[in-house]
């Protein structure tokens, strides 16, 4: 009797393992456009990447961030403007002596390394580059400081005895810009705040949505009378997204949809988890780990550093919030391992990619900008699912397992007939590793593994 129980058990586990569950992806009901994924290497770390690696190791990097083949294939950096008071870290360094007063701008053309970094970006085809000041130079703000936060003088409630420096603000914004396109490498995206509900030690300036919306039409128009309104506006990279929300309502009823393309918001004080009331984009800007030391792991007991936990980050993101962009903080450091705010780590010989890196792969590799997600039917038991549509027709299925055991899944379309598919798998033992997809009857069969993710590419018939 013992023996029949047992053997009962053993084959109801096997049912469960294995047992196949079906969804609809419906390739005609379209939801958010996607712009990408990708990363910053500000504050230096461009610099660092570019002078502490050389040859083999160097290229290894650059290959785990953005080759889609062997890497993520990232497709958006972020850059910082830097408003330092040195010469290599803002084009304007020292005060023209008054907000009118000719500015004397000048770029060394290096950026603390970012210039070579969106270089290197660019050859592997990424065109999405986001510029984003953390603070207006110090003698523009009400603490004339560049750090410890401070107002920018002239906005509501925060005048100062230089004057009003919304426009000479704006105009080293353009300038910035102009710099950049003079290298060939154009910004297509532009962001005046980072954190500003936040003060620190370091570059920093705050604003609310009274402030953000008395400086935003004149940067706006001053895009327009240098001949830039194809870079777009974005705002506000706030510290979390329920703070975004609630200055997005401010920006929204005071008419600032007009001149923004892009709300942007980080993760630090709350995650992506719902959608933001406004007809505009929206990315999370930055996201990071900032409590643990280095760590690769996919999956361990749930940590922040883990790959699957950041799966999960942005998979709500995508789902929930209908987020068009993810940035994590930075992409590769050298011989920082006291830290997981970054993707890939080197000593300075050997690379090393993340579980975190992976699990930005398992989308950014294969939805690429210009895709829109659409709609599934039908659920799986601890399956996290969204899929997409790309501009060359083909169709991406994300799978996300969050529970113990493997999950069979056939997956038919509505709108679409396959004709191939490919898939890869990421484990605890597996990083992008090919597995079988098989169609059938116009459904595509698949076993995404146990707290693990599986991606497929379909492709239809000629």
């Amino acid at each position: 009797m013992y023996s029949l129980i047992a053997l009962t058990a053993i084959v109801a586990r096997l049912g469960q393992t294995f047992a196949q569950s079906s969804i609809t992806v419906n390739v005609g009901a379209t939801l958010q456009e996607i712009d990408g994924f990708g990363v910053s290497q500000a504050f230096g770390r461009a610099g660092e990447f570019r002078d502490l690696l050389s040859g083999a190791p160097q290229q290894q990097g650059l290959d785990y961030l953005f080759n889609t083949t062997t890497g993520a294939g990232l497709t958006i950096i972020r850059n910082r403007v830097g408003s330092g008071t040195e010469a290599s870290d803002s084009i304007l360094p020292k005060s023209p002596g008054g907000p009118s007063a000719a500015a004397n701008y000048s770029f060394d053309g290096d950026d603390r390394g970012q210039v070579w970094f969106t270089q290197q970006a660019m050859k592997y085809g990424v065109k999405t580059i986001y510029a984003d000041a953390w603070s207006a130079p110090g003698f523009m703000k009400t603490n004339n400081n560049e750090n410890n936060g401070g107002y920018l003088c002239g906005t509501p409630g925060h005048t100062c005895s230089s004057g009003d420096w919304r426009q000479a603000y704006a105009d080293l914004l353009v300038q910035y810009v102009k710099y950049y396109n003079e290298l060939g490498l154009p910004i297509t995206h532009l962001g005046f705040l980072n954190e500003p509900d936040y003060v620190t030690s370091y570059s920093s300036m705050q604003s609310g949505a009274n402030e953000a919306a008395s400086f935003i039409p004149i940067l706006h128009d001053t895009l327009d009378k240098n001949g830039l309104l194809n870079v777009s506006l974005a705002c506000c990279d706030a510290m979390g997204w329920n703070t975004q929300k609630s200055i997005t309502q401010g920006l929204v009823s005071q008419g600032m949809e007009e001149y923004l393309t892009l709300i942007t918001s980080h993760m630090y004080t709350g995650d992506p988890n719902s959608i933001i009331s406004t007809r505009l984009k929206t990315w999370q800007t930055e996201a990071a780990d900032l409590q643990s030391r280095w760590c690769a792991t996919w999956y361990g007991s749930g940590g922040l550093c883990e790959g699957m936990t950041w799966a999960n980050k942005i998979h709500t993101g995508l789902a929930n919030a209908n987020l068009s962009g993810y940035i994590y903080w930075q992409g590769v450091e050298v011989n920082q391992f006291q830290a997981s705010s970054y993707l890939v780590a080197s000593d300075g010989e050997e690379v090393t990619p993340s579980g975190r890196l992976w699990a930005l792969a398992m989308w950014s590799r294969f939805v690429r900008p210009g895709a829109y997600r659409v709609t599934t039917s039908g659920s799986v038991s601890s399956l996290g699912i969204t899929a997409f549509k790309n501009t060359d027709g083909s169709v991406i299925v994300v799978f996300l397992n969050s529970g113990g055991s493997q999950q069979s899944v056939k997956v038919a379309f509505d709108g679409f007939s396959p004709s191939e598919a490919t898939a890869v798998v990421t484990d605890n033992t597996r990083s992008m590793e090919p597995t079988e997809a098989p169609i059938s009857d116009g459904a595509v069969t698949v076993a995404v593994p146990a707290r693990g993710m599986l991606t497929v590419k379909v492709t239809a018939g000629a």
